[in-house]
Order: C-alpha cells, then sequence, then structure tokens
C-alpha cells in the first residue's frame, strides 16, 4: 500500500512516499516558492499535480495539519466536516492551518476516491491534564474561546517516545522520557507511560523556549509596553515577537545555531549571550520535568539542533544529572515525523483503494 505523505506550507510543499506495512521510503520530495512572483507554481494545486505526476497509484494520502485545538485528539479520515473544522481552527493557527486545508483540498481534486487523513501537531498533547494546561486567566476564557496550552510537534515528540523506548528495550508505559525537538522551533515535552504530560509550548508555537526567531516565554506585559514605547500595531508586535526575536533578536546576526557557534568562537559577545541563553532555557525546562515525573530514564534530542550540533547537547546536559543516583540515557533520534504519519495513515485507510 502507498502511503503519500504531504506537508504543505504556506510557501512550500514537502512531500514523501512510503511503501506500507514495510515502511520502505520510494521517494522524497519539495515543491518551493509556491505563489511567489517569478515561480512557475501558481498555487498548492499546480503544486500537487507536479508531485502526482512524478508518482503512481497512491493508495492513501495522510496530511500534516498544524492545529486541532480540543476537537481532535486522534488523527482522522478526512470529510467535509473535519474540513470545516480545520478552517475554524485557522484563526488560532493562521500561518499554517489555511495552508494544511489547500494541500487537502488539491489532493481532493486531484485524487478523488482516494482516502485521506489529518495528523494534527497538537493530537499528542490532548493527554496533557489540566492543571498543565489551564493559564493563570478567568477560567471563562477557557470554556468561551478555548484559550489553553494545546502544545506543538506532537507527531515528532510521539515518535522519538517510541523509538526511545525501542532502543532501551523497554515498554514506553514503564518510561519517563524527556523529548527535546530542537530545530528553528523548540520545544519539550514530558511523556510519561507513553503520554504526553507537560510541554513547553502554549496556545500558540510562541511559548516556551528560545527558538530561532521567536522569543519564548517573556512577561506578558512587555507586549503592551512595546506596542506603546514603539507606537506599533498588534500585528507588527506579533511579527516583532514571532519573525524578529529569539536567536536572531538577542544575537542581532542570524537564526542559525552553526553561524551563532563560528561567531562566538571567533568573540561574538551576543552570539555567545544568545546561545548560552538558549542552552540555559532548554535546562531548566528538563530539570522541571524531571521534577514533575519524580525521575526520568531518558533525555531525547531531536531536529537540526538536537540532532546535529553535540556542543549544544553537551552545554545543555553538563552538571544537569549531578544530583539524580540514576542519571538519564541521553539518546539522539532523528527527527521522522514522515514516518509517524505513515504510519497512522495506514492504520486509519487499510483495506481502502
Amino acid at each position: 500500500m502507498k502511503i503519500l505523505v504531504i506537508n504543505s506550507g504556506s510557501s512550500s510543499i514537502k512531500y514523501e512516499l512510503f511503501e506500507m506495512p514495510g515502511e520502505r521510503r520510494i521517494q522524497k520530495g519539495i515543491i518551493e516558492h509556491i505563489g511567489e512572483r517569478g515561480s512557475r507554481v501558481r498555487d498548492h494545486y499546480a503544486g500537487l499535480k507536479l508531485i502526482l505526476g512524478k508518482i503512481n497509484c497512491v493508495s492513501a494520502v495522510g496530511h500534516r495539519v498544524v492545529h486541532g485545538v480540543e476537537r481532535f485528539q486522534k488523527p482522522v479520515l478526512i470529510d467535509s466536516a473535519v474540513i470545516r473544522e480545520i478552517r475554524c481552527c485557522s484563526a488560532i493557527a493562521p500561518l499554517h492551518n489555511p495552508a494544511n486545508l489547500a494541500g487537502i483540498m488539491a489532493c481532493k481534486k486531484l485524487l478523488p476516491g482516494v482516502k485521506q487523513a489529518a495528523v494534527f501537531d497538537t493530537a499528542f498533547h490532548h493527554s496533557l491534564p489540566g492543571y498543565a494546561y489551564i493559564y493563570g486567566l478567568p477560567y471563562e476564557y477557557y470554556k468561551k474561546y478555548g484559550i489553553r496550552k494545546y502544545g506543538f510537534h506532537g507527531t515528532s515528540h510521539e515518535y522519538v517516545a517510541q523509538e526511545a523506548a525501542r532502543i532501551l528495550k523497554r515498554p514506553l508505559a514503564a518510561l519517563r522520557i524527556i523529548t527535546c525537538h530542537l530545530g528553528n522551533g523548540c520545544s519539550i515535552t514530558a511523556v510519561k507511560g507513553g503520554r504526553s504530560v507537560d510541554t513547553s509550548m502554549g496556545f500558540t508555537p510562541l511559548e516556551g523556549l528560545v527558538m530561532g526567531t521567536r522569543c519564548g516565554d517573556i512577561d506578558p506585559a512587555l507586549v503592551g509596553y512595546i506596542m506603546r514605547k514603539k507606537k506599533i500595531d498588534i500585528h507588527a508586535a506579533d511579527n516583532l515577537l514571532n519573525k524578529a526575536s529569539g536567536l536572531k533578536g538577542i544575537s542581532g546576526i542570524s537564526n542559525d545555531m552553526r553561524v551563532l557557534e563560528e561567531k562566538a568562537k571567533g568573540g561574538s559577545r551576543r552570539a555567545g549571550l544568545a546561545i548560552e541563553i538558549f542552552c540555559y532555557r532548554i535546562k531548566k525546562y528538563i530539570g522541571a520535568y524531571i521534577a514533575v515525573m519524580g525521575g526520568c530514564e531518558a533525555i531525547v534530542f531531536t531536529a537540526g539542533i538536537g540532532e546535529h550540533q553535540a556542543g549544544i547537547r553537551r552545554r545543555i546536559t553538563r552538571g544537569l544529572f549531578s544530583h539524580l543516583r540514576r542519571p538519564p540515557r541521553v539518546l539522539v533520534i532523528p527527527a521522522n515525523e514522515e514516518l509517524m504519519i505513515a504510519r497512522q495513515t495506514y492504520l486509519l485507510t487499510k483495506g481502502g483503494r
């Protein structure tokens, strides 16, 4: 059974084709610059048409969808009701859900009759307890507007937690694991008994760690203060916090950790400070999650920085476990969200076309 996995962004479509259940990757690629000036690919429909021109006999399609609010607590087959709900979630995830939906709608036209599944970044975190996801705001804001911690990168956290259990040769249900997804976007999740019990990202992916261009945790009063000082509107403030902060904003150089390490070695104080803040925040979250779970058997690093920058991993873990009688295993596991989406799509659609 051939499963096509689609990750549809605002101006790009990443795709991978798997033969299931053998989990053999047949093909992968990316279409970029969709809808941009001078691009021959005017929209997602045109992009997917190009992709499908290279692929024979798709049995089912699995789509990454970033936000599923409380409605979607597991992967689902896509129908008109699911499409309506994903569209409704766009108010909370305006940068992601509309693009995800564009990919879904294009596939519906290009592959009529082929089953499609939606796999949500937020679904793995549906197991968070109320005391971990409710904010210190009036409770009716949660009931009326759905304002709460949702968490993201769930597909990645779930995949590497499962892989960690396989490497440790122990049941996932018996383990306490802290998974660190460190790329341009970063998040940490406490996984106890195979379930997410806390995570660093919140109502949006802006909360939590210092990231490539996102600020992470800050005093909420700063938003109004900055708007008044800089005389900017909410859209400019949102852009500042999401696209001009984090490693890029602190260093004044780049959001690329490799560039910052080189600059820090060359004597850049601000590059060194950005790295120090990045690692300190991660170390603080790991310590908190060890306390929350009453211990930890494994720390997993994944995604671009987590997998490829050993110096950053050393900075984070240095001295972190000195108080523990039995330190956790530190594992590096390559991210493979696409395979996880293919697995979940296969389970939903096997026996179909």
